[in-house]
């Protein structure tokens, strides 16, 4: 909103009324291209349908991707998440915490941005020499509840924000000790880090991703050519939460 309106530009926000709904994104997103929108933003709920219809549906609009790349695309505004889940792999190693097997959850595992990091945080538990497996679930409910209760369990990594949380309140609500590491910081996200139940997160600014996508999308709608550089991530933990690096990067204060 702060750069639609330094920039001059409407912007509308639409979502589904359920989360990763990649079917009323599309119908929503059909029906947008339809009327006077110039470019569209979209963190897509279902990356490689959306590419498709994007592709056999010749939509005229360029398209700025969030969190996952398109191939129809014209911009994409991401951190390097193979290197964020390498990083997050890395944080278990350094914290001792990769001596039985860890668990690595996502719920969305179509999702190009959510794939780079599995791969990318597999990559680092093996170089280590440590076990994980991978699980798809399609909620925080009970699956995720009998998966941390596992004996063997060194570690949990959760590679998705809202999935985070989730897993933090079912650690919280269970009374467990195994070490949870995860993606993005909100203020409930904050707490948790400061409390200890969350041992590290890799988190980006969310503001500055979507400065950057309105600048691109501003930019596309005057027909020049736009380039974002990859958005810097950083591993935060407890202690580093309330730093005012931090803070500004996570919870920046707009007029």
């Amino acid at each position: 909103e702060q750069a639609a309106g330094e920039l001059r530009a409407e912007l509308r926000v639409l979502t589904p009324a359920e989360i990763n709904d990649g079917g009323e994104q599309l119908r929503i997103l059909r029906r947008e291209v339809e009327g006077e929108t110039d470019v569209v933003i979209i963190a897509p709920a279902d990356p490689a349908g959306l590419d498709r219809a994007l592709r056999e549906e010749a939509v005229r609009q360029p398209v700025v991707s969030m969190e996952s790349a398109l191939a129809a695309g014209k911009v994409t505004v991401a951190p390097d998440n193979r290197a964020l889940g390498q990083a997050l792999g890395e944080a278990v190693i350094e914290d001792g915490a990769g001596d039985g097997f860890v668990l690595l959850v996502s719920a969305s595992p179509e999702t190009a941005g959510v794939t780079d990091r599995l791969a990318g945080a597999a990559e680092a538990l093996a170089a280590a020499g440590t076990r994980e497996r991978e699980v798809s679930i399609a909620d925080g409910g009970e699956g995720l509840k009998t998966l941390m209760k596992h004996p063997d369990l060194s570690a949990v990594l959760v590679l998705e924000p809202l999935l985070t949380e989730q897993a933090a309140a079912i650690k919280v609500g269970l009374g467990l000790a195994v070490p949870l590491y995860g993606v993005g910081v909100t203020a409930e996200g904050a707490s948790y880090l400061q409390q200890g139940v969350i041992s590290a997160a890799a988190a980006w600014s969310d503001f500055a991703a979507g400065y950057l996508a309105v600048e691109a999308a501003v930019c596309l709608s005057r027909g020049e050519e736009c380039r974002t550089e990859l958005l810097p991530f950083f591993i935060v933990r407890g202690e580093d939460v309330y730093e005012p690096a931090y803070q500004k990067l996570l919870f920046p204060v707009t007029a």
